[in-house]
């Protein structure tokens, strides 16, 4: 997988959704593997805001993925929407 922006909650579900999908899971099945309800799977990649950070940094562990803070880039709208 490639680096991928996230600059909200459904931006961010999305890349988990894929990453999930390259990974050949269902939401069940990684929920399983870290002992959440396959609803709160869905939620998570619809990118709702009540999601707790435990859950997210799960998910992503689960995923192999790792969350990189850095500064904001400062390409228009458009050039970040082509991203996705």
């Amino acid at each position: 997988m490639t680096d991928s922006i996230a600059r909200n909650e459904k931006q961010l579900g999305a890349i988990l959704r894929r990453a999930r999908k390259q990974a050949g899971l269902t939401q069940s099945g990684l929920g399983d593997h870290i002992h959440l309800r396959q609803g709160t799977v869905s939620r998570l990649e619809a990118g709702e805001p009540a999601v707790q950070l435990r859950t997210l940094m799960a998910a992503l562990s689960a995923l192999d993925l790792e969350l990189v803070v850095r500064p904001r880039s400062k390409g228009n709208a458009a050039d970040i929407e082509d991203l996705f």
